[in-house]
């Protein structure tokens, strides 16, 4: 899959939890945190960083959906901050 980490702002791709798909049962193709975990991999990244605890959920979600909780992981922006510190 091509790197599509670079949809955000005007151009950005929803986790999915903020059209409800968190609390959806999907039956048809593949589920949308899972498509965007797949982008933010493919960008080269091993962490991902949001401010939104919808997206913290999904990300999380989709990452483990996926099978890549021991290389991968979602954390709160301002975990992330706070780690350099």
């Amino acid at each position: 899959m091509e790197p599509d980490a670079a949809r955000t702002r005007e151009k950005g791709f929803c986790c999915g939890a903020g059209g409800g798909r968190m609390w959806m049962e999907e039956k048809l193709g593949k589920r949308i945190n899972q498509t965007r975990v797949e982008q933010l991999v493919a960008s080269g990244a091993s962490t991902f960083a949001s401010a939104c605890p919808y997206c913290l959920t999904m990300i999380g979600d989709g990452i483990k959906e996926t099978e890549r909780g021991e290389t991968h992981k979602a954390v709160d922006l301002a975990e992330l901050v706070a780690d350099r510190f």
